[in-house]
């Protein structure tokens, strides 16, 4: 395993493997090492996996927002020479993917989306996150975040899979709480119809994140994309599902290789 490089621009991340470039983008307060269990695609896949700002190892802390995590990528991207990528994000970082589309299409060969969102009008903003945000500051002051964080991210509570999340989910509170909030201003009702590169969308059956209607939602907005519902799991199927979770995405970027 290569060590992390730092990009011109100071962003830490991961380069190995051969094939394909895919961009894996990891969630509000995860790190780039969450994706571990997607290291085996190096076997087929050129994987470039970044912190984003603010996140991990990444020491740059101004202008957190999904625009600047977008444009962070895709400098990236630029720096390695990397033509057109596979990209795949996760929570957060499936709506950085979308805006890398949205500025960079060209760039993007494939969209995976997973347990990720496009738009929250105001009534799902107060069910999703402002009913929580009193209680999660609770935890944290008691020093359980990382606990009570788990059980609402996973479907299958215990202490193995708990090790694993707090493994990936180190969040660093004031970036947490500016990206939650980026978060909560994205607005992608009328890029999605735009998107025309092969997207395939995961969803958790059980995820209390962001619920499966959602990604359900943007599946009948995208148009010609894949839906593929991950069984009895939570937010984090590549962490309680990984190989049936790798093997979806081998299935879907091996039918949309660079022609050689």
């Amino acid at each position: 395993m290569e060590k992390a490089r730092i990009s011109k621009s100071g962003v830490p991340y991961l380069y190995f493997g051969k094939g394909d470039p895919l961009v894996l983008i990891h969630g509000l307060g995860e790190v780039k090492e969450g994706w571990s269990n997607q290291y085996e695609l190096a076997d087929e896949f050129e994987l470039v996996i970044p912190d984003l700002r603010g996140h991990g190892d990444c020491t740059k802390t101004d202008g957190i927002s999904i625009p600047n995590f977008a444009q962070d990528i895709i400098g990236l991207l630029k720096e390695l020479e990397i033509e057109n990528a596979h990209i795949l994000g996760l929570s957060m970082g499936g709506a950085v993917a979308q805006e890398i589309y949205h500025q960079a299409p060209n760039l993007c060969r494939s969209l995976t989306l997973v347990s990720t969102f496009h738009y929250f009008p105001k009534i799902l903003k107060q069910l999703l996150f402002n009913n929580r945000r009193e209680k999660f500051e609770y935890v944290r002051a008691a020093g359980k975040q990382t606990e009570y964080l788990a059980h609402i991210a996973l479907y299958s509570w215990n202490k193995n899979m708990i090790d694993t999340f707090s493994h990936s989910f180190r969040p660093k509170h004031l970036i947490f709480l500016k990206s939650l909030k980026t978060c909560l201003e994205v607005n992608n009702r009328s890029l999605l119809p735009l998107i025309k590169i092969p997207t395939l969308i995961i969803g958790g059956q059980y995820d209390s994140v962001l619920p499966v209607w959602i990604q359900a939602c943007m599946h009948r907005l995208i148009p010609h994309s894949e839906f593929v519902i991950m069984r009895n799991t939570g937010h984090l199927a590549k962490l309680e599902a990984k190989d049936r979770f790798n093997q979806q995405l081998r299935r879907f970027l091996n039918q949309h290789r660079t022609a050689v």
